[in-house]
């Protein structure tokens, strides 16, 4: 079969329709965004059978962009932001999909990936996977189920991911919130201690003189605002860092423990 020049199904739907009839809007809930498959392959009789498996499941829409080359699949990454996962092939024109792969690594692309394949290449699957690749499928082991529920498992998958890392990264900034504020602390109370010290001296060399019944009065008032204030540096001084919620989610320490 001639295989026709086309960048994505559109074309090749004028040429296949009764191949590439697209769902209907109504079939799927309102809510739940088409998920965007670009498929990397040569094969248009793989495309197709992409297609078909890709045609409904757990009432999930698909919206599959297939592009024969490296260099057609690296533009409609740069230009179309709604790429959900890309689909590749390792043997494709002019290159493969390891290549394929270090090249969406040096444009910083954060697009998960599975590679599909012909052959159980063990070592090809290590490689890949060493590129970021999510999961490693070969042909004709895709059963009709097979491919969505990976796509949608890798998709799951990498969300999850994502959270725990944005967790950790809310995480380390209210560590660092802490540890700032420790510091702070550290030196208000070291600040404070030098001229108490002195402020006490004085008091007790006050105290050793001959004072009226007023000025003893006047004397102990000030003991007693003095050892507020000591008691509130201590408190200070000794605050549990560990135990305060710096953003919004409990962050427990070890004394918390």
């Amino acid at each position: 079969m001639e295989r026709p020049c086309t960048d994505s199904f559109i074309a090749t739907q004028k040429n296949f329709p009764y191949l590439f009839t697209p769902m209907t809007e109504s079939f799927f809930p309102a809510h739940q965004k088409p998920i965007q498959v670009l498929l990397v392959d040569d094969d248009i009789s793989f495309a197709k059978l992409v297609q078909y498996h890709l045609q409904k499941f757990q009432n999930r829409e698909f919206k599959l962009i297939w592009k024969e080359t490296v260099d057609e699949a690296l533009a409609e990454v740069q230009q179309n932001k709604s790429i959900d996962l890309i689909l590749t092939d390792y043997v494709l024109q002019g290159s493969n999909g390891l290549e394929f792969c270090l090249q969406l690594n040096e444009m910083d692309s954060e697009i998960p990936i599975v590679f599909i394949t012909a052959t159980r290449d063990f070592k090809l699957a290590i490689e890949a996977m060493k590129l970021g690749v999510e999961d490693f499928l070969i042909k004709e082991d895709l059963a009709e189920s097979i491919l969505p529920r990976t796509i949608i498992n890798v998709l799951d998958r990498v969300q999850m991911h994502k959270q725990i890392k944005a967790v950790e990264k809310r995480m380390l900034i209210a560590e660092k919130r802490a540890e700032a504020i420790r510091e702070l602390v550290v030196t208000v109370c070291h600040e404070f201690n030098n001229p108490l010290a002195a402020i006490k001296i004085s008091a007790d060399l006050i105290r050793r003189q001959s004072l009226q019944e007023e000025e003893m009065a006047i004397l102990k008032r000030f003991d007693e605002n003095f050892h507020k204030i000591e008691a509130e540096i201590k408190r200070l001084r000794d605050i549990n860092f560990e135990k305060i919620d710096f953003h919004g989610t409990a962050v427990q320490g070890k004394q918390g423990a």
